[in-house]
């Protein structure tokens, strides 16, 4: 047993007195907030603020989930620790938990993209107390979420939380300003590519390792395909917006709505709508997933955003005037003096 399994081990009293306290309220609860860590939420908010809010922002969140996820990965399958219920067979999972819950249990995935993603948005809104607090919040509850349901342990939770916070500190002074990102962007685009290659070789190395469990390996294999897939795509993305696109993110309210429903449509029709057609394309699940991510990551960086400019230059008078009332409104009740 390895040193991280009996640290593991010493955090199942904590699980058992989680399961001991458990009812029908916190378990609907916390059964709800657990999707916020997952793959999809991590990819509309990424991309909702890719397209309408921030192109640099967008880009440090995605990267910092990137690498969380390249790193979440080789842990798995470095350290291999079992889940809590493979541990103990009589410790019980809240209600559908198990079907999220793939692969090794050290780290937590689900943690990991939580706190990646607002710990990026926090970092790059550090001066709005609200951003902040909101982020903090929401990592905290979704943190906690994994071990109520009892798929992770405190250490699978910790762990992760350590590593979102050292990307998020580490990347964060690459993207503080124009400048700094232009000049350290291609090496960023590089470096996880690179990354994600090594993943990839490492796992399959791991092939021929008997003691490795089937179902966690084909779990870590099916994860670094998508990350190779996602990392050539985003090579592809950087060469054509810096040399082609060059899309801004400004447009209407009302236009931005319809961009961001629009493209997400495209995004998942891609990410799930092309599964069973390029499996029985190129007759391999596994690389039908790099080329699957590969067409998301390009069609969400490169393609649709072609169209930002026919978005931008979209205008409806009716809405332009109910918007501007509103706008009226918050400022002047913004500006009225507090009696």
């Amino acid at each position: 047993m390895s040193f991280v399994d009996k640290l593991a081990d010493m955090c199942m009293p904590f699980l058992y007195f989680l399961e001991s306290i458990r009812n029908p309220v916190c378990d609907f609860f916390f059964e709800t907030i657990t999707h916020l860590g997952e793959e999809t939420v991590f990819l509309v908010i990424a991309i909702f603020i890719f397209w309408c809010i921030d192109k640099r922002e967008g880009y440090f969140v995605l990267f910092s989930g990137f690498f969380g996820t390249i790193i979440n990965q080789a842990a798995k399958l470095t350290f291999r620790v079992d889940r809590p219920w493979v541990k103990d067979p009589g410790f019980t999972v809240v209600g559908d938990a198990k079907i999220e819950a793939t692969g090794y249990s050290f780290p937590s995935g689900h943690t990991q993209n939580i706190a990646t993603t607002f710990g990026a948005v926090a970092a790059y809104n550090h001066k709005r107390r609200l951003v902040n607090i909101s982020s903090i919040v929401i990592i905290a509850l979704v943190a906690f979420s994994r071990m109520y349901l009892g798929v992770h342990t405190p250490l699978d939770v910790i762990v992760s939380l350590l590593i979102a916070l050292g990307l998020t500190l580490l990347l964060r002074p690459f993207f503080i300003s124009e400048e700094r990102f232009d000049k350290s962007f291609p090496w960023i685009v590089v470096s996880a590519a690179v990354a994600a290659v090594l993943l990839f070789v490492y796992v399959m190395c791991l092939g021929t390792d008997e003691t490795l469990d089937p179902v966690n390996y084909a779990s870590g294999l099916k994860n670094s395909c998508t990350m190779l897939g996602c990392m050539v795509g985003m090579l592809a993305v950087f060469y054509v917006d810096k040399y082609a696109v060059k899309f801004d993110t400004g447009a209407p309210w009302y236009s931005q709505i319809l961009k961001l429903v629009l493209g997400l449509c495209g995004v998942l029709i891609i990410k799930s709508g092309l599964s069973a057609p390029l499996t029985a394309l190129f007759g391999n699940e596994y690389v039908a997933r790099a080329v699957r991510y590969f067409l998301v990551v390009v069609f969400a960086g490169a393609t649709w955003p072609m169209t930002f400019k026919y978005f931008a230059n979209l205008r409806i008078a009716s809405l332009d005037a109910f918007g501007e009332k509103v706008a009226a409104f918050f400022t002047r009740k913004k500006s009225s003096p507090k009696e």
